[in-house]
């Protein structure tokens, strides 16, 4: 029986393709799929990578083999996929690797309703199937294989949800990073009053230019010259499956996922006056202190989307934003929307006559240090280390909801988690000014490199 525990993630499926992850794996991983939600149909999409589409059609064929039928939606973007899923109210598959390079590919698994499939929600029922040997269905008709494309019903539905017909002209760059973004933001921006101005908008899988990962700096470049050389008010970047969505400003600086999260939930207040709205306990202090503000009830998570999905399902939450540019909406089936973001960040720029760093910087309350990365041998030893640094001083709270994090009598605050893959921990400082948060990062990490 072959141990898939590498391939089967906490949240998807995903390897490099020929090693890890092959057509017999998918389409074995469809047949435990279609087992798993019962029928009678499954929503399959994929993205720009050359593997997807054999991949996809594996998968497919799994699928029908059990009795259940496929819609294939074809290149989508993997809120797209969501988007069928609510639309249909269906279980969904879409192949992707998001950011990862080229040699890799996936499968992110959704039930009826866009509702998260991950280890502890069906996928290790499917994983488990797989290394078992998927039983044949017995006395069952094949399923069949539909096509439809619903680009267009997609980007009307997110266009319905925000208005920018009022909006003044607004010139917008794109970085779409050879990824999906280049197939579905001409399509969403159709008819608005915006002008785009595309990078990279050529369906690549290979990833000429850059990594479709704007998480990483020196992904924003080119993005950030352009903005500055055309004049642009604003910029946006998506990863390779186009699920999340980075802002750069006029003058091309990053527009922190906090503050957009801020300004995205102060929208959805207006509409939704009382509303809750999920922030992990990654993103800004000022996430929370504004959302208070506003007549809204902060509810403070654990990172990763599942967590998020499971909150807001509790709570009846109208918005949640991570750190990591993933913004989930209820009105979206709580799924993650980058694109939906996007559109709040225009409407709100078109709206008034600011320039976009004006209008974020009341959302910007706070200097942050990013994410810092630390290689160790230790990752208990040395977050105890780190506890045992800070948990005494005046005024120092200490909790353990994800990892540890500290907050000082200052306002200063740091959280420190431990990877889940590899041997690293995971920093994020954010104080009031510049020089108090240097001087707490440092201090932080000589204990954790020490």
């Amino acid at each position: 029986m072959r141990d898939l525990s590498g391939v089967f993630k906490a949240y998807d499926v995903r390897g490099v393709v020929g090693e890890q992850l092959d057509a017999d794996l998918v389409r074995r991983t469809g047949a435990a799929f279609a087992r798993l939600v019962g029928g009678p149909t499954v929503v399959v999409g994929h993205d720009m990578r050359d593997s997807s589409p054999e991949l996809a059609a594996a998968f497919a064929d799994g699928v029908t083999r059990q009795g259940v039928d496929v819609i294939s939606i074809g290149l989508a973007s993997t809120d797209q996929l969501y988007f069928a899923s609510g639309k249909l109210n269906l279980p969904g598959a879409m192949f992707t690797a998001s950011h990862n390079p080229a040699k890799y590919n996936g499968i992110k698994l959704c039930r009826a309703g866009a509702a998260p499939v991950g280890l502890e929600s069906g996928l290790a029922d499917i994983r488990a199937d797989v290394e078992q040997g998927v039983p044949d269905a017995e006395n069952t008709t094949p399923g069949s294989v539909t096509e439809r494309d619903m680009l267009a019903e997609y980007a009307a539905y997110l266009r319905d949800l925000v208005d920018l017909s009022g909006s003044r002209p607004l010139k917008v760059v794109v970085d779409a990073g050879n990824g999906m973004g280049g197939h579905t933001v001409p399509t969403v921006f159709a008819d608005l009053p915006i002008e785009i101005v595309p990078l990279y908008f050529e369906l690549d899988g290979n990833f000429p230019n850059h990594e479709a990962n704007p998480l990483d700096p020196k992904n924003l470049v080119d993005l950030q010259a352009k903005v500055r050389e055309v004049g642009a008010d604003a910029g946006l970047a998506f990863d390779g499956d186009a699920d999340r969505c980075f802002v750069v400003d006029e003058r091309g600086e990053p527009v922190s996922p906090s503050a957009v999260t801020a300004l995205v939930a102060v929208r959805e207040l207006a509409k939704q006056p009382g509303g809750t709205i999920i922030h992990n306990l990654i993103t800004s202090k000022a996430v929370p202190e504004i959302v208070r503000e506003h007549g809204g009830n902060p509810v403070r998570t654990r990172v990763g989307h599942s967590f998020i999905k499971q909150t807001m399902a509790e709570t009846g939450a109208i918005f949640g934003g991570e750190h990591s540019a993933h913004y989930y909406f209820r009105d979206f089936w709580r799924a993650d929307t980058g694109m939906l973001a996007a559109l709040h960040v225009l409407a709100a720029l078109g709206e008034q006559d600011q320039p976009l760093s004006e209008l974020t910087r009341e959302y910007s309350r706070y200097t942050a240090s990013g994410e810092i990365n630390s290689t160790v041998a230790d990752q208990a030893g040395r977050m105890a280390a780190v506890k045992d640094a800070f948990a005494g001083r005046d005024g120092v709270t200490v909790d353990e909801l994800d990892g540890l994090t500290v907050e000082l009598a200052s306002g200063a605050w740091f959280n420190i988690r431990p990877s889940n893959t590899e041997p690293l921990l995971r920093l994020n400082v954010e104080a009031p000014d510049q020089e108090s948060m240097a001087a707490l990062r440092d201090e932080v990490l000589a204990v954790v490199r020490g």
